[in-house]
């Protein structure tokens, strides 16, 4: 079962998202996407690390920015090889897992269509994974048009992403203001 968290920044979707899975599984993996590749960004992911283990919760923390796909099934063919349940896993996020895999492909004649298809393997991956699976995202789309190609084909992709993603879970939780709410289940019918 997978479960979709978007949101803005700072909007409190992250803190959701583990306690929802906190409340749903005794122990879960943490995979965390993002890359230090400054000061700022090393402290932040310091941060989110102290906090995670001040929970008193069984978090594995794997930092992985771009084998997402393969991270996921891998642990869903181990469980289902051992008999198993599938560990409960929470992702965050997948806007910078696809900004990790944008830029690996930086360059690439072709670089949409194969995001596109990272996508696709995800989107499948996410509604195939055995266990309970919760992924944050970004809602990036809300704001200005951004003012470079790159910018504008990454919100695009995001918004893509999300899209895809959002119709093969389960749920799909809304968070702003630290304010969750739950969309699929009010999903308009036409």
């Amino acid at each position: 079962m997978s479960t979709l968290v978007t949101g803005g920044a700072r909007s409190g979707k992250s803190t959701f998202a583990e306690k929802l899975c906190m409340s749903r599984s005794t122990e879960a993996i943490y995979v965390a996407t993002a890359q230090a590749f400054d000061e700022e960004m090393k402290g932040r992911i310091a941060l989110h690390q102290l906090q995670r283990s001040q929970a008193g919760y069984a978090w594995r923390n794997v930092e992985e920015p771009l084998k997402l796909v393969e991270l996921l099934s891998n642990w869903g063919e181990q469980s289902r090889g051992e008999g198993e349940a599938a560990p409960a896993v929470l992702v965050d996020c997948l806007t910078l897992w696809l900004s990790n895999i944008l830029l690996s492909l930086e360059g690439e004649q072709d670089a949409e269509t194969k995001v596109k298809s990272e996508i696709a393997r995800l989107a499948d991956q996410a509604e195939q994974y055995p266990g309970q699976l919760i992924l944050v995202t970004n809602e990036v789309g809300s704001g200005i048009v951004p003012e470079y190609p790159l910018g504008r084909l990454y919100r695009d992709l995001a918004g893509y992403m999300n899209q895809a993603i959002a119709r093969r879970s389960s749920e799909v939780f809304l968070v702003t203001a630290g304010i969750p709410v739950e969309l699929k289940s009010r999903e308009y019918q036409l």
